[in-house]
């Protein structure tokens, strides 16, 4: 049987949270839906996996609510069900940041669409392309040539951008992550610290590989469930994830002889001996 996987995200102004979330709970169960839901007062972020109607029902639930009328999704298909349960919960932010004055409901960098994108790399322009996201991510695949950050946790993003080259601040530069929410909180930040003109990708990479494929990537993108990661046809890979670290572990690392199921791997193996 084929499972839809929805993930989607919306920065609106949420009240009457302990409300909402057991309202979500108790639908999400009925529809017998796994995944995570996370509400805040700046907003949604969520990723749930289910029977393709009773993941439309949901999303006509989620956008009966004030302020997520326009909540929209990227979806992809597995073979399996990817999140063992249902999570609602409820957050000081949908996206850990810890940066006063960023409130991407009021105002966000400008975003570019997946096709334009492609055009602007296709054309060969002059910009950079900034990659958002932790260092476990990158490792499975990122745009080529474009800009990474030695980050585990995006929390450090503030501090890694103060890092970055001042030559960097006079070229276009368009943020991405995985789904386009990082860059909801990154790309204003990116316009504080002084970039004169910053964009960010519409939608993430997942939204890049349903529209424009594996042009111009390099490998996989990581995930956040069991499949651990997606090729550009937004199907399931081979990695897999360490169990003693949880590092993303490639076909290739698999087959380390420092890989052991459930105790070691080759980011580990020297802790672990």
């Amino acid at each position: 049987m084929s499972v839809l996987n929805i993930a989607a995200y919306k920065f609106a102004e949420l009240t009457q949270l302990p409300e909402l979330r057991a309202r979500l709970k108790a639908e999400c169960l009925s529809l017998e839906l796994k995944g995570s839901i996370l509400i805040s007062p700046e907003g949604i972020n969520l990723f749930i996996a289910g029977e393709s109607t009773a993941v439309e029902s949901l999303l006509e639930i989620l956008r009966s609510i004030p302020g997520l009328e326009t909540l929209e999704v990227k979806r992809s298909e597995s073979d399996a069900q990817p999140f063992n349960r249902m999570l609602v919960k409820l957050k000081e932010e949908i996206i850990a940041f810890g940066v006063e004055g960023i409130n991407p409901a009021r105002h966000t960098a400008p975003k570019i669409s997946a096709k334009e994108l492609k055009q602007w790399l296709d054309e060969g322009r002059e910009f950079t392309l900034l990659d958002t996201r932790n260092t476990y991510e990158v490792k499975l695949g990122t745009f080529a040539g474009a800009v990474t950050l030695p980050i585990r946790h995006f929390r450090k993003f503030p501090e890694a951008v103060k890092q970055l080259p001042e030559t960097m601040k006079e070229v276009p530069v368009v943020s991405f992550c995985t789904g386009g929410i990082r860059c909801e909180k990154a790309s204003p930040l990116l316009e504080r610290e002084g970039f004169r003109e910053v964009y960010q990708l519409e939608g993430g990479i997942l939204k890049y590989f349903e529209e424009c494929g594996g042009a111009h990537w390099e490998g996989e993108c990581f995930v956040f469930d069991k499949r651990v990661g997606v090729d550009p046809a937004l199907q399931e890979t081979n990695s897999q994830l360490c169990f003693a670290c949880t590092e993303p572990l490639t076909e290739e690392e698999l087959k380390d002889p420092r890989y052991v199921c459930e105790i070691s791997c080759p980011y580990c193996f020297d802790e672990k001996a």
